[in-house]
Order: structure tokens, then sequence, then C-alpha cells
């Protein structure tokens, strides 16, 4: 069986034993590095240094660099002033890189929407009056996107996108960089996902209404600062979201089947 040679996101002590050289001795550094309180963008010790202060081959030190650099948190440049620089994974990319782990998991609407009723309920009570007068008027901008109903197809998609542009945006005021980044991984998923790429292109009476009607009242209870209101109302604008973005993928499905199977047209006898 082939081993994984991948570098780890994180370095359990269970798998350390697993785990080849350069893989270890980039968990040392990286530990260092927290105890240190180095930031984004200061200097990491040459070659030489490193060597001396782990005790490590200059082989070992400069493999274990390049999984620092492969996992992201480092840079390195070349010439007058290079070296090898500590650098913060952006959540663009963190997303990116978990979304490709998914790639071939077969993830559905249902799965997802499971944790946006369990997290973003949370995230509501969390919020509720902790928000400013800019932020609120920045939700309140989103939701003006989608304040007339759509004229076209495309109108619709647009809008759609724009009424998970409001919980994406949401999720960025929370103070909890869990909850934050996984409210909004989750959404980017709802964005991306094929199935619902279709399903945004449908006309679906009183989707965007009903969709708008529980962010206003969501609005008015963070304003309130009503952390159970703002929870309830979440909870019950998940919930029907979902029924109708799971009744609507077993529509496209039918609509895929009905098309697959259908016989040829061969023009008149």
């Amino acid at each position: 069986m082939d081993q994984d040679t991948s570098p780890p996101a994180t370095t359990p002590s269970a798998e350390g034993a697993r785990m080849s050289r350069p893989q270890r001795a980039a968990a040392v550094i990286k530990d260092w590095v927290v105890e240190r309180g180095l930031s984004p963008g200061d200097r990491l010790p040459g070659e030489a240094e490193l060597m001396a202060h782990f005790g490590m081959a200059k082989g070992t030190i400069r493999e274990a660099l390049r999984v620092l650099e492969a996992q992201g948190l480092i840079r390195t440049r070349t010439g007058p002033g290079g070296g090898a620089f500590v650098h913060e994974v952006s959540e663009g990319r963190a997303r990116a890189l978990l979304g490709n782990y998914f790639f071939f998991q077969e993830i559905g609407i249902s799965d997802i929407y499971e944790l946006r009723r369990a997290l973003e309920p949370v995230l509501a009570a969390q919020l509720a009056g902790q928000l400013d007068a800019d932020q609120l008027t920045a939700l309140e901008a989103v939701m003006a996107d989608y304040e007339a109903p759509p004229e076209t197809i495309e109108d619709a998609e647009r809008q759609r996108i724009a009424e998970l542009d409001f919980h994406e945006l949401l999720a960025s005021f929370s103070p909890n960089p869990l909850l934050r980044f996984q409210c909004r991984f989750l959404i980017g998923l709802l964005k991306e996902l094929t199935i619902c790429r279709k399903i945004y292109r449908r006309k679906i009476p009183g989707f965007r209404s009903k969709g708008r009607d529980y962010q206003s009242r969501l609005i008015q209870a963070l304003r309130a600062g009503d952390a159970g209101a703002a929870r309830a109302i979440m909870r019950s604008h998940m919930v029907i979201a979902q029924g109708i973005m799971l009744e609507q993928e077993s529509i496209v499905q039918r609509n895929f089947l009905s098309e697959t199977h259908s016989p040829p047209d061969t023009g008149p006898d």
C-alpha cells in the first residue's frame, strides 16, 4: 500500500511515528514559530541557524521548509533580502483546499443544511445586540439586491446568490473564527454545487419573498438584541430553505432522468 507523503495540516502526536523526518522537522519548526510569537511577514532564521538550533542536517531543514511552504505557512523569496517568511493561510485558500477534499465525497444539499440548521441559529443568537449600525446597514444593502421580483432567469440566479451573500456576510461578523469559517464554507458549497446552480435558475414561487421576510425579521431581532428571537428565526429560515431546496432537487433530478430516458426524436415517419 502506498504511503501518504502529503504534508499533514496538523501534527497529532499519535501520528508522529508515521511521519517522515522532514514532516517531523516541519512540526518542530511550526511549534517554535508559535512559541516565539512570530507573525505573518516575520523572517525565519537562515538555514545555518536553523540547523544549529534544532540539531538537524541541511537536507532535513530544506525539506521541512518545503513542507511548510506546501502547507502555506511560509513563503520563500530569493535574492537580496530573501529567505523564508511566516505566511498566513487565507480563508479563501483554506476553503478551496477543503473543498477539494470533499470534491469526490458526493456532498448533497441535505448534508449542508444539516449543519446549517445547527450552526447558523447559534451564529444569529451570538450576534444579537452585537452588530453596529454599519454592519446592520451592510446586511440591508445586500437585501436590496433582491427586493424586487426577478425579471429573467439570470436575475433569479443572481438574486439567490445574493441571498447567500447575506448569510456569508453575517457569518463574517462572528468573533468565533471556527464558527465563522464553517458557516462561510457551507454557504460557499451551496454557491458551487452543480445541482444548486440548476435550482437557482428555476422559477420557484415564494422562494425569494420567504427568504427576504425571514432575513428582515432577523435583522430586527439582531438590532433589538433579542438572542432568542434571532435563534428561532434563523432556525425556521433554515428549515424552510432546506425543504424548498430538497423539493427542487427532486424536480431537477426527475427532469434529468426524463430527458435521459426519452426516446430520440427521429422526425416524421
